[in-house]
């Protein structure tokens, strides 16, 4: 094989291999439902969000990424527990996670009811 011919091969090659890991890796991307019962802006809440996020991170869980969250915070208000908790449900997450017993007990009354009707 002449020089030329195996740099272009080579060239091709190193073209060619990023394209077919990144089609390897067309992973479809998870979704956590989070039901915090501080509000947004409360200082608790952003220290939780940002541990759970590290932790995630950790795992190989990027937000962004391979993940998505879709946060709702209630800070303490039982309307927006009866607004969050079917939106949430309805959203069809992977995995929903709840903070505190307030919006704890109305998520697992929906979840219940939800999945028992499948």
């Amino acid at each position: 094989m002449r020089r030329r011919d195996f740099i272009t091969l080579l060239g091709n090659a190193a073209i060619a291999w990023p394209l077919a890991v990144r089609a390897q890796q067309s992973e479809r991307v998870r979704r956590i439902g989070v039901l915090f019962s501080f509000a947004e802006d409360d200082p608790e809440s952003m220290v939780r969000r940002a541990a759970f996020e590290q932790a995630l991170r950790e795992l190989g869980w990027i937000n962004g990424g391979n993940l998505q969250i879709d946060y709702r915070w209630v800070g303490g208000d039982p309307e927006l527990i009866r607004k969050f908790v079917p939106e949430l449900v309805a959203s069809a997450p992977d995995v929903i996670v709840t903070s505190g017993t307030f919006p704890t007990a109305p998520m697992v009354r929906a979840t219940h009811n939800s999945y028992s009707r499948r």
